[in-house]
């Protein structure tokens, strides 16, 4: 098993956060540091460090990630006016917290990702 991270205290309830959405499989929460004005972390309920640990038996969950994403877009409007999804991976990439997860950002226009 992998370390715990503090999303695994998020996905148990033993810390706060504001979840607006949670299933058997994924947990989604708004960012604590908002780099957007919706800006919502989607995390698979099983811990995977990051993409290079993914394997066969993670695909349901991860592929559900992105259903729970369009339905997370609905919910706050954006889905037409549009939105990003990120995936960092390793700290060359960014990634901060070593449980993959996916960055949800619309409310506004996002500009280009890389210039």
């Amino acid at each position: 098993m992998y370390q715990e991270t503090i999303f695994s205290k998020i996905i148990r309830r033993e810390i706060p956060a504001d979840i607006v959405y949670q299933d058997d499989l994924v947990t989604a929460f708004r960012d604590i540091s908002p780099q957007a004005p919706i800006h919502i972390l989607i995390i698979p309920n099983k811990i995977i460090p990051t993409v290079n640990h993914v394997t066969a038996e993670d695909e349901q969950a991860l592929g559900h990630l992105f259903v729970v994403a369009a339905k997370i877009v609905q919910q706050e409007g954006i889905d037409e006016s549009g939105y990003r999804l990120i995936m960092n991976c390793n700290k060359d990439a960014g990634q901060e917290v070593f449980h993959l997860h996916m960055h949800l950002l619309g409310g506004k226009n996002l500009g280009k990702l890389i210039s």
